[in-house]
């Protein structure tokens, strides 16, 4: 992904994007698959842009039960003031799932006031609180998930979802099936038992990650038409 094709960076010609990466300092890092790139509560006060790879937002409860609570694509932002709160002995950060190359800039520097009132300046800030606004949208849908009482319904939202961003009834899973357990809360292998009944139902079909969802499923949530 173009770096500077990333949403933050929106509306902002490429020349006066250098200009800012000069200014603000940024650093350009890579991480290997299963490192650590930004840990939550250390008082990090870095922005972080993902130019390459995929990241998961992990976290650790004082059990050690590990929750993953945002999947990073390419374009994708986190730092404390998109901040995920750490309760007692919980720890959140931001592994790597893959090689990841990341950007990062310290977040003072971009909301602090600009000497030249620059126009491109303004439009960085503006950017960043729509993707703000993205990461809230994002946490709700995920609230909508884990809201759901049953491993059968939480898999049924999560699917719903994914077919409506698709526009059709099929689509590729984002990570593992064993990620999408840790994502919706639930064990793997109970998961796995239910995906199957939902199969045998013919509520749905899976071909590797592709998820086939059935007549019976759509008319069921009632978004035939939509699809």
């Amino acid at each position: 992904m173009d770096f500077f094709n990333m949403m933050l960076f929106e509306g902002i010609a490429e020349q006066e994007c250098r200009a800012m990466m000069d200014c603000f300092g940024v650093q350009m890092r890579q991480f290997d698959a299963g490192q650590t790139i930004f840990e939550y509560g250390s008082g990090n006060d870095q922005v972080g842009i993902l130019q390459q790879g995929r990241a998961s937002i992990v976290r650790i409860d004082s059990d050690g039960g590990r929750t993953v609570l945002e999947r990073l694509e390419p374009g994708g932002v986190f730092g404390e003031m998109m901040s995920f709160p750490c309760v007692g002995a919980d720890s959140i950060w931001v592994q790597c799932d893959e090689m990841c190359i990341v950007a990062l800039i310290r977040y003072d520097q971009i909301t602090k006031r600009c000497e030249k009132a620059c126009r491109h300046h303004s439009r960085l800030v503006e950017n960043m609180f729509g993707l703000m606004r993205q990461k809230a949208i994002a946490l709700s849908e995920r609230v909508e998930i884990l809201s759901r009482r049953t491993i059968r319904d939480k898999l049924s939202a999560y699917f719903l979802l994914q077919s409506l961003k698709n526009g059709e009834e099929k689509f590729n899973l984002p990570f593992s099936y064993s990620a999408l357990g840790e994502y919706i809360c639930a064990d793997r292998s109970a998961m796995m038992r239910e995906l199957r009944k939902m199969k045998e139902e013919g509520l749905l079909q899976t071909k590797g990650r592709q998820i086939f969802l059935g007549k019976s499923f759509l008319e069921a949530a009632g978004v035939v038409d939509k699809l």
